[in-house]
């Protein structure tokens, strides 16, 4: 019986200081998801406002772009994922993996030729565990993104597409992330990025929507030369943000359910230590009785 009693007293232990590292990990996510969901919002208007520009120039000149012209020299494409760095976020990484395997097989099943690019560190993990070929990678910043890692990561993708496709050039470009709809509901998102559709993210039932006549100087291709890598940049790091604030909420709910849960044993190993002690008691008294009466008895 005392054993028991040392075992559950050392699981208590053990799982209260659990509890305090993941009631820990939850105050620090929920300290950080509002700053996260205030970037998301932050960076609508932009995205808009050039998604608006682009559609402009799209609608208002005849102008061919490599940027929205469909390949047909190559059956190459391009896939990224964007996870987590760190894990203790419930099934936010596994979901957008799974989602991008799914994507993958279905690539591979259309005769394309799968070229993976990944952020973040479980991704980068998770594939290089199973051999995977890894193009591109980035690590660091997957909870807290900033706009020079997004123009690294679009300017790379950027120059996959645009490259011959004797030197690697990639047919189209989808992105798999994971849309934060609010702090319940997370999903995994599929984008094809490139080719682009221009007119992609302008509401078709705004009335306001309608674009005025421009003129464009010096030409509408120059403005589409300019436009477009931002129009690029900006929706990889939408994608960065969405992703982002949907990892912080997972980890928080992850770690209260944790907390929740390690409550539940502290208070289950108390109980089992209390009645290993009480059988204790009983087997002592039970002794003591027993050596009386063989003492009457003699």
């Amino acid at each position: 019986m005392a054993g028991n009693q040392r075992v559950y007293k050392a699981r208590i232990k053990s799982t209260q200081s659990l509890k305090k590292m993941f009631r820990a990990q939850e105050l620090i996510a929920a300290s950080r998801i509002g700053k996260a969901r205030a970037r998301v919002t932050a960076a609508q208007p932009y995205a808009t406002a050039i998604t608006r520009a682009v559609s402009a120039v799209a609608t208002h000149s005849d102008v061919s772009h490599p940027l929205t012209s469909e390949r047909t020299d190559t059956n190459r494409a391009a896939v990224l994922l964007v996870a987590s760095d760190r894990g203790m976020a419930g099934a936010y990484s596994a979901s957008v993996i799974r989602e991008a395997e799914q994507l993958i097989e279905q690539l591979t099943a259309e005769g394309k030729d799968v070229q993976l690019y990944v952020s973040g560190r479980r991704a980068l993990a998770y594939y290089q565990f199973r051999g995977r070929t890894i193009v591109g990678s980035w690590t660091g910043g997957s909870d807290a993104p900033d706009a020079e890692e997004a123009e690294q990561i679009a300017d790379t993708l950027l120059e996959a597409f645009l490259a011959p496709a004797d030197e690697g050039g990639v047919a189209e470009l989808h992105v798999v992330h994971t849309q934060f709809v609010n702090m319940v509901t997370q999903r995994p998102r599929v984008i094809r990025m490139l080719p682009l559709e221009i007119v992609d993210g302008v509401a078709p039932s705004e009335p306001a929507a309608a674009l005025p006549l421009y003129d464009f100087e010096p030409s509408p291709e120059a403005v589409l030369d300019g436009l477009l890598p931002r129009y690029v940049r900006s929706r990889i790091f939408s994608c960065l943000l969405q992703a982002a604030a949907s990892e912080l909420a997972s980890r928080q709910r992850a770690m209260h359910t944790a907390t929740e849960n390690a409550e539940d044993l502290i208070r289950m190993y108390t109980r089992l230590a209390n009645q290993a002690r009480q059988g204790e008691i009983t087997q002592e008294i039970s002794e003591i009785v027993s050596g009386a009466d063989a003492l009457a008895a003699s």
